[in-house]
């Protein structure tokens, strides 16, 4: 019997690699290449705050806080955080850091049944990265166009005769025409697609060209570009705190951010919790993929909680200045709607110019409402109210292109806030699309799918080649309302049933004795009793919450609509998804998920025709006496020796 002996290699400079394949071909040799490894801390720090704040933490959390009382919020979401998101966190930042390898491989290693897990987190990724980068398209173009003076947004267009205001946008307003027809010359249905926008092709080509070029050369490139994406944002932040600050009605959006009001509603506390686990980006594979490439003895359980309470604190600091302008616009809203109110009844009664003020407009109404009340009755009069105002709530796209962009040209100087702006929102945007990309390159090449003989360039650029053909569906006059279904659906049950099996992977699958052990050896001590609780109560939790979350889902079936603009620009109105668009909400729903049980099934048969085949060549399989538990059942003459 001959015997085969694995010399293994480490590669350790690049220039030998070509020597190297010749030997890895050979049974004999096994080469295993160094993984690439950070240059620093700072690097691998800013990666993980980079992609996990992102443009939810400007849209997302500010409009949370606003339909759900302002301070309230905050309660259930701190909660959510100490015993959701940091747990969650720590677990994939350790686990990745413990195995050295993506999500595929991580799970693989824990148990082949759990494949599917690390497949479904790398579809995921590819889905959100295809519609988010799409978002950071509608970026660009704003950007482009807040260098104009005035703004484009700031005023109507001429109509095609160029003799008047162009009609649609008189009857709304020219922030919704610019938004609505100028950027994405949307459709009335989701079934009318129309022909690509051309400017939307260009504006996505260039922000896929720049998410190629950030990381172009995987960890070594996007470890130098987060020292941009990751920190201008702050500094952005910072100077719109300071100027925010200074305009009229600021102090009342920040009066209304931190009242809290009694927590009644349930909801709350579902948004809540919902909106620390997105927000955090766990379930995605990005963290996994960029703490494998971390040193062995890092302490990832620091990093867990510097991450977590930095994204957090980046939601509450963006409130800030978010709300600040939300209450200077309410307060421009409820002075025009008493300016309006004034002309009304001063052209009426013919009152003298200037008597009647917005100081004392409450007074003049009182007086005439008690002494000619059918008159002021007869005038219509809006009901001007602050607290209405400032409760108008907007979320993402409807928040930074609509209601901010309407704030910004209100601001003087309003080129420079628009700049600002946008730029600050494609940094936040291109950091998490980092996460996103290698949520797709490190689990496919830990599959080994890809030979090794092609750069990994090419495979980057092959990738997001790939993606921008797929994303050319957003750039239809149908566009946003596949958005919104992209939105809606990928990035909800499919991460939340990731989040469970992952969870049971590790204290089930891996064991907990064995994660102990896991964090003992990279940090030096074991985890504390809130950790472990936090794990084995999250398991039980996370399971009711993803099937709730399920059932929801399928309640809705029957129920999907959707707002679109009717020819009647700008109202809308609800309709009902079409059943082959209801279909592809399935598929988004399923596709990413299904990989975990079909990987299971598979594996199992697998181990089942294996034990099989080697049961029907061996059926007295030759084992030494010491395996047996009692050696004396084995015959001497087999094995030409003596039982003891």
């Amino acid at each position: 019997m001959s015997h085969h002996y694995t010399i293994q290699i480490k590669v350790l400079l690049p220039s030998l690699k070509k020597y190297l394949n010749l030997w890895k071909s050979l049974p004999e040799f096994t080469v295993i290449e160094e993984r690439p490894k950070w240059d620093n801390k700072i690097q691998y720090l800013l990666t993980c705050i980079g992609f996990a704040v992102g443009l939810g933490n400007v849209w997302r959390f500010p409009y949370l806080c606003q339909i759900h009382g302002g301070g309230a919020f905050l309660i259930p979401y701190l909660i959510a955080l100490v015993f959701e998101g940091l747990p969650l966190l720590y677990l994939e930042l350790a686990i990745g850091q413990r195995l050295r390898k993506g999500s595929i491989g991580v799970w693989t290693a824990i148990s082949p049944l759990l494949g599917g897990v690390g497949i479904g987190s790398m579809i995921v990724s590819f889905l959100v990265g295809v519609f988010y980068n799409t978002i950071l398209a509608w970026v660009l173009w704003y950007f482009f166009h807040s260098f104009q003076d005035p703004l484009p947004w700031s005023q109507c267009p001429l109509n095609a005769n160029r003799t008047s205001l162009n009609e649609e946008c008189q009857k709304s307003t020219s922030v919704n025409y610019f938004w609505y027809r100028e950027t994405l010359n949307i459709t009335s249905d989701i079934e009318i697609s129309d022909s690509l926008q051309w400017w939307m092709v260009v504006c996505l080509a260039s922000a896929w060209c720049i998410v190629y070029i950030c990381f172009i050369r995987g960890i070594e490139s996007v470890g130098k570009a987060v020292y941009v994406t990751a920190t201008f944002p702050y500094l952005v932040l910072t100077i719109f705190l300071i100027r925010a600050l200074t305009l009229p009605g600021a102090t009342d959006g920040l009066a209304f951010l931190f009242t809290p009001e009694i927590l009644k509603d349930p909801q709350v506390w579902l948004d809540a919790a919902t909106q620390i686990f997105f927000s955090l980006s766990v379930a995605f594979g990005g963290l996994i993929a960029f703490s494998s490439y971390n040193d062995e003895k890092n302490n990832c359980e620091r990093d867990a909680v510097l991450v977590g309470v930095i994204n957090s604190a980046t939601s509450l600091y963006a409130s800030i200045p978010i709300f600040a302008i939300l209450g200077f616009k309410a307060t421009s809203g409820y002075n025009l709607c008493l300016e309006q109110n004034i002309q009304l009844l001063t052209n009426h009664f013919d009152i003298a110019d200037q008597n009647m003020t917005i100081e004392n407009y409450q007074q003049w109404y009182d007086h005439l409402n008690q002494t000619q009340p059918a008159e002021v009755a007869g005038l219509g009069l809006q009901e001007c109210d602050f607290q209405t105002f400032l409760k108008q709530s907007a979320s993402g796209t409807g928040l930074a292109f609509i209601v901010f962009t309407q704030a910004v040209v209100e601001m003087p100087g309003s080129q420079v806030w628009a700049v600002l702006f946008f730029i600050m929102l494609f940094s936040l945007g291109l950091s998490s699309m980092f996460g996103n990309l290698q949520g797709i390159l490190t689990p496919l090449s830990d599959l080994n799918m890809i030979p090794k003989w092609i750069p990994n360039e090419a495979v980057t650029g092959l990738i997001c080649l790939v993606s921008f053909a797929v994303s050319l569906i957003f750039t239809m006059g149908s566009g946003n309302y596949w958005v919104e279904v992209f939105n809606g659906y990928v990035g909800s049950v499919p991460l939340l049933i990731i989040a469970f099996f992952e969870i049971t992977g590790v204290i089930y699958g891996r064991g907990m004795k064995t994660f102990s052990d896991d964090i003992y050896h990279m940090t030096g001590r074991r985890p504390n009793i809130y950790w472990k609780a936090c794990w084995m109560v999250i398991n039980n939790l996370q399971a009711r919450f993803c099937f709730s979350g399920v059932s929801g889902t399928v309640s809705k079936c029957f129920s999907l609509h959707f707002l679109c603009l009717q020819e009647s620009f700008p109202k809308t109105e609800k309709k009902f998804y079409p059943d082959w668009v209801f279909a592809i909400i399935v598929l988004l729903c399923v596709v990413p998920v299904i990989s975990i049980p079909l990987v299971a099934v598979y594996q199992l048969i697998c181990r089942r025709r294996k034990s099989s085949s080697r049961a029907a060549l061996n059926p007295y399989k030759r084992r030494h006496p010491w395996q047996l538990k009692e050696r004396r059942t084995f015959k001497p003459a087999l094995y030409n020796e003596t039982p003891s």
